[in-house]
């Protein structure tokens, strides 16, 4: 079964740090140019970050630029999103999906996406 798989989200204060992970099973995610997008209460799909196969190359959402970064380990078939200084306006399941396309209009309005993880629920507050 091809999936893939965001690790538990959480509670965070405002300006705290949460990393979050996307683990591919049943394929390898080498070939895919990997992204985060999230949905807030009451938004829009939102492109949060995308990365290249190779790594080499990332985008971000203007409103997390800056504060989140996001990596891969091939080896480990793993990608990761770093997120920094979170704030409230942060709040929204985040999903994991395979590909993503490079530039900006994928990150204003995510789609083209063949594998979905089910999403973590990500809560910034105090």
């Amino acid at each position: 079964q091809l999936q893939l798989v965001e690790s538990e989200g959480g509670l965070v204060q405002p300006g705290g740090s949460l990393r979050l992970s996307c683990a591919a099973s049943g394929f390898t995610l080498d070939s895919y140019a990997i992204g985060w997008f999230r949905q807030g209460p009451g938004k829009e799909r939102e492109g949060v970050s995308c990365i290249s196969a190779s790594g080499g190359s990332t985008n971000y959402g203007d409103s997390v630029k800056g504060r989140f970064t996001i990596s891969r380990d091939n080896a480990k078939n793993t990608v990761y999103l770093q997120m920094n200084s979170l704030k409230p306006e942060d709040t929204g399941v985040y999903y994991c999906v395979a590909p993503c396309t490079l530039g900006i209009r994928w990150l204003v309005r995510p789609w083209g996406m063949d594998y979905w993880g089910k999403g973590t629920l990500v809560t910034v507050s105090s």
